[in-house]
């Protein structure tokens, strides 16, 4: 059992959890056999953060465990504890990708620490590779690399505006006000509020996810029908 002295405490059988991991979930993720749910990776600043960058990560971890998605991030501190509270107080299932082997290192609002013995930067490639999209806000060099390593593996982001570092320094710096470089691989999106940054990143993570992974839908379907039960279904 994990705890830190200003947040709750967690691991198997912490009261008040049940309802982000089962069915009846409230706000968090639906269990659908087949249909792994949604994933946003959120970005931005480690360490200590402004009060206002705070509440815009919190707010931004509860408007997506309301839309149902898992919220992941790198499990820290900084924006990615924020994110993850707001999320756990919403009743979404919060999973950190660490960087290191003790899931110790993780903040007190993570459903899932997940260790990797990676270290930072393989760390961050991993966080971006388990997202269907990225939603920064802040953020210093360690986001930056995170938001170029999610462009050339074509994750769709979604930055929010007025959130201070990269997510305000990089506008002016795209090409075409939307791409990193020439290739175009996928537009960067801006939202004004943690609300259309949510709505935005979830709308955008189920059009990757259909694009990249079509069969997806169908995995249900051929359980249930019998037609090809326990058939692997490859993305077209």
């Amino acid at each position: 059992m994990l705890q830190e002295a200003d947040g709750p405490s967690y691991g198997p059988g912490t009261p008040g959890r049940a309802d982000a991991l089962g069915p009846s979930t409230a706000g968090g993720p639906q269990a659908v056999p087949g249909q792994p749910p949604l994933r946003v990776a959120v970005i931005g600043d480690s360490g200590a953060v402004s009060a206002e960058l705070r509440e815009a990560a919190r707010a931004t971890g509860r408007a997506l465990a309301r839309l149902g998605v898992v919220v992941l991030s790198g499990g820290r501190d900084g924006v990615m504890a924020a994110v993850s509270q707001g999320a756990w107080e919403a009743g979404g299932l919060t999973v950190g990708i660490l960087p290191g082997d003790d899931p110790r290192e993780g903040n007190a609002w993570l459903t899932v620490p997940l260790t990797t013995g990676l270290g930072m930067e393989w760390r961050s490639l991993v966080l971006i590779h388990a997202a269907d999209a990225v939603l920064m806000m802040g953020g210093g060099n360690g986001t930056l690399g995170e938001l170029s390593a999610a462009y050339l593996n074509g994750r769709p982001v979604v930055i929010l505006a007025a959130t201070g570092g990269w997510s305000d320094r990089i506008r002016p710096a795209l090409l075409e006000g939307r791409y990193l470089d020439h290739r175009r691989i996928v537009p960067l999106e801006f939202a004004a509020t943690p609300e259309e940054a949510a709505a935005r990143a979830v709308h955008l993570a189920r059009q990757f996810r259909q694009r990249y992974f079509p069969g997806a839908a169908r995995w249900r379907g051929l359980g249930e029908a019998g037609e090809g039960a326990g058939d692997v279904v490859t993305p077209a």
